[in-house]
This record gives C-alpha cells, structure tokens and sequence, in this order.
C-alpha cells in the first residue's frame, strides 16, 4: 500500500511520468498504470481452483469416494492410498499434495468424514461424574504385563480419580468405585457409564438397559442413577474418555517400575491428588478450588461399606489345592478331602475349615494357575524326601530363595547322605514358621560359613540370636569369701 500511496503522489503532485515511476519502484509500467487507474492493488483469488494434471482422474476419485459410504470407517480411501492407486492404476504423474488438496475437497461436496459440531455445556455443580477402564503396561515385580487402569472423573470441576488392577471383572469396578467414593469423600448423585458388560446384561432400544442384578444392587446400596451412552459413542462422555488417555501418557510414561501394584497405586493416588493444582484450558480457577464448590453436594458415604466379597464352598483335592475360579490354592496337606469355606475378595483369597483360617493367598487371575505356599507341603515331603527335587511348591521356591540354603542343602547331603541330608533340610525350612525369613537366612548364612552339618545347629543359632544376652556383675574383693566346707554332704548319706 506504501507503493500505491507513492506511485499517485508522485503523478498527481510532482508531475513524475509513468516510465520514471517504473524506474523508481521496479514494477512494470502495467502495474502502474493500474494503481494511477485506482484499480485493486495485488491479486484477486481466482473463482475456481484448476487441476491441470489431476484433471482427467477427477472422477475416477469421486467414484472412489462414494463407494467408501458403503464400506467400513477404518476401511475406507485416505488420500494417500487414492494417490497411489492413481499412480498404480491410471499412470498418474502429479504430485501428492494435489490429490490431497482435491480429496479434501471432494469429500466436504460428498459429505463425507464430515467433521463433528459440539454444544458448549455447563454441567451442573456436584451432579455427575463419568466412569470408563484403560490399558497401559507396568513392570511388577520384575515383569512386564498388561493392567487396566480405573478413572472416575467429575464433569464440573475435572477432579478425577485414576487406581489400577489386573483385570475389569466386577469386583474389582465395584471395588474401584469404593476406593473412587472415598477420594472425593462423597458419592456423585449420577455416574456415567459405557454399555460395560459388569453393569449392563443386555442393551435394549433407546436408552433402556436391563441391568446386572449384583450392579443394580451395588447402585441402589450408595443410591446414585447409573446413565448408559449409546452404543458406540464415546463422545457422550468425553471427558473420562480423555483422562484415560491424559493418565497414561502422563502417569504411565515411562513405564513405571514397582515392586507391587499397591505400590503403583499409591503412586497414581499422590498424582491424582497433585492434579488439584491444575487449572485446565478455559477455566478461571484450579481443580481443586472447583471442586470445594460441588463436594458439599455430593451424596454422604454410607455408614458401613459395600461387602465386596464372594463366600463360595469348595473341597481340598488329593494334591492339597481348593479350585476357586479356575485356579488353584494351596492349603496344609493335612485336610485333603475336607469340605472348606472360600472368602473370595478382588486381592485376596481367605480359605477356612468351620471358623478356622488354615489358607489365605493373593489372588491370581486367568485359568489354571497354581499359588502353593511351600511350607503346607513340608511335613509331607519329609515322610517321602525323594519327592523333594520334583515338588512344584519346592521348585517354585527355589528360584528365588537365597543361595545359601543351597549351599547348606548341599553340605547336608555330603554329611547324611542324600535322603537324610533332605529331611534335616526341611526341617530347616520348617524354621520359617516361628521365625522371620531374613533371621532364618541370616542364621542359614552363618552355619555355611562356620561349617554346620545339622539343623540342630541352624536352630541354635536362631536361638542365640533371639535370646537377650545374660548380663553379669563383678564379685570385687571374692578372694577373700571362704571356701565352702564339702563335709557336710558326706554326712546327708547317713539321714534317715
């Protein structure tokens, strides 16, 4: 516009020709001709956009693209496939920017992947909260697996509430939920669901659902309203749909290394808690402040909380297990054949004969899995040691415990052969039992190095470790006490 300003001032003011204003400023005598004219200065956008060299295959991607209405969503032309099925095909030779700029085009003429419109909204202050499942991976305990991640999220404030598990069965959401409840302090009047097969047994038309008995219970116990999305529609609850993403890329890299899952999930609860300092895009105040202005609203916690745990029977088998869902549990050999009483809860498995607790186990999830605890096998194995090297509780054990119990194991067998040297051994083992593991170690360490061949030994030692030293006093000045006159018991010989 300065140019324009010049070329006119000068012409009309100084008397400068059109050929001079060329010179001065560059541009052709064309140009300035057009500004002394008053036309437009610069370029106009033309009307319609040509494609030279896309021109003859113009149709040939509409047609593309049509028939992509009929086909699955993940299963239909991008623009760089239809770029190279031109190549492919029709011996295109344009670039691939000129087929996207083209596709983008005809798919807004077509009505296709029409981009969604969304309604501003502002939910109601302590009213609902949105529940969904994630996957991310972990190292536990030296292995990598696959867990599922929890996440209640408050519309209104955002606070949100992320806890981890091994798998998304029913008591483990309805344990989520518990954990959730007491995170907020209250209960959100209405919970936002997808159709999860925990909650819904069968999706009917509209928004009528048929409802799981044990969920319908749960739900009418903290007395909040379950809603339902339609199927295939996240949207409906975007925000839980993006903490799900948010946790993982945020909680979850790198990938976090623990030694238990309480120990991830103490850690995602210091996040969770944290993330009341954050204020998100559009909002004037924290997490945390939002949420002092809904938690009065929440619904109170019930007196006594929700019992999550399955009571079930079973029958201790020949090899000294319960079956309990799929998977076995070890208990003292002792009771193979009793009926027994199963207390079933989503970390742990508690088995008892009448009142008696003779069993309890952390669960494990999926088919056929065994968790033997070692010590209800010893008193077997010492009556049939041959047993002892092929016994699966023993060979399980043996990966992690310490190197020197073989080291001790080994001196055993030299010194009282191999089925002697294996009895004694157990019965070291059986030391676990009144003792802490690291006191039997440490006491098992000390006997290799002092070259002890019996568990008499190893007992001692324990014995002596435990046992609070005796203390003794000085007798000052004993040299001059008498000596004691031994001729008295020669004469109790002669009492009647």
């Amino acid at each position: 516009m300065d140019q324009y300003d010049f070329i006119r001032t000068a012409h009309r003011a100084y008397g400068k020709t059109i050929s001079e204003l060329s010179r001065m400023t560059g541009h052709s005598r064309n140009t300035v001709k057009k500004a002394l004219r008053g036309e437009a200065w610069g370029y106009s956008e033309r009307k319609k956009q040509p494609f030279p060299v896309l021109g003859g295959h113009l149709e040939t991607i509409d047609g593309w693209l049509k028939e992509d209405r009929g086909v699955p969503k993940k299963q239909r032309h991008t623009a760089r496939r239809i770029y190279h099925r031109l190549i492919e095909e029709h011996g295109y030779k344009g670039g691939e920017s000129t087929v996207r700029r083209y596709v983008s085009m005809a798919k807004i003429k077509l009505g296709l992947d029409r981009p969604g419109a969304f309604i501003p909204c502002d939910p109601e202050v302590g009213y609902e909260a949105e529940v969904d499942w994630g996957k991310a991976t972990a190292e536990i305990g030296g292995k990598r697996q696959t867990i599922k991640i929890f996440c209640m999220r408050s519309k209104f404030s955002g606070k949100h509430f992320v806890r981890a598990y091994r798998c998304e069965r029913q008591q483990a959401f309805f344990d989520a939920h518990l954990h959730g409840f007491q995170f907020f302090g209250g209960i959100f009047p209405v919970l936002i669901y997808d159709n999860l097969t925990t909650a819904v047994r069968k999706v009917l038309q509209g928004r009528n659902r048929i409802e799981q008995e044990s969920f319908i219970k749960f739900r009418a116990y903290h007395s909040f309203e379950a809603r339902f999305t339609n199927p295939a529609a996240g949207n409906e609850k975007g925000g839980v749909e993006g903490l799900v993403g948010f946790s993982r890329r945020n909680y979850m890299v790198p990938v976090p290394v623990v030694d238990s899952l309480e120990e991830l999930n103490r850690k995602l609860l210091d996040r969770c808690r944290a993330y009341g300092g954050h204020t998100i895009s559009g909002r004037e105040h924290t997490v945390e402040e939002l949420f002092e202005q809904e938690k009065d609203k929440l619904l109170s916690l019930p007196e006594h909380i929700f019992s999550n745990q399955l009571c079930l029977s079973g029958k201790v088998d020949k090899f000294g297990t319960v079956i309990v869902d799929k998977n076995r549990y070890s208990v003292p050999t002792s009771y193979s054949g009793r009926s027994v009483s199963v207390l079933l809860g989503v970390d742990g498995v508690t088995i008892s004969l009448k009142s008696k607790k003779i069993a309890e186990h952390e669960r494990v999830y999926g088919n056929n899995k065994w968790q033997l605890d070692p010590d209800h096998y010893l008193d077997l194995l010492q009556k049939r040691p041959m047993a002892f090297d092929s016994a699966r509780p023993i060979r399980q054990w043996r990966e992690s415990w310490p190197v020197c119990y073989e080291s001790l194991l080994q001196r055993f067998q030299q010194s009282q052969g191999e089925t002697g040297g294996v009895k004694d051994f157990i019965t070291v083992l059986m030391l676990h039992r009144r003792y802490d593991p690291s006191e039997v170690e440490a006491a098992v360490d000390l006997a290799v190095e002092q070259g002890l061949s019996s568990s008499e030994g190893v007992r001692h030692l324990l014995i002596y470790a435990n046992d609070s030293p005796v203390k003794t006093v000085p007798l000052d000045g004993w040299e001059s006490i008498a000596p004691a006159d031994v001729r008295q018991y020669g004469q109790l010989g002669g009492v009647q």
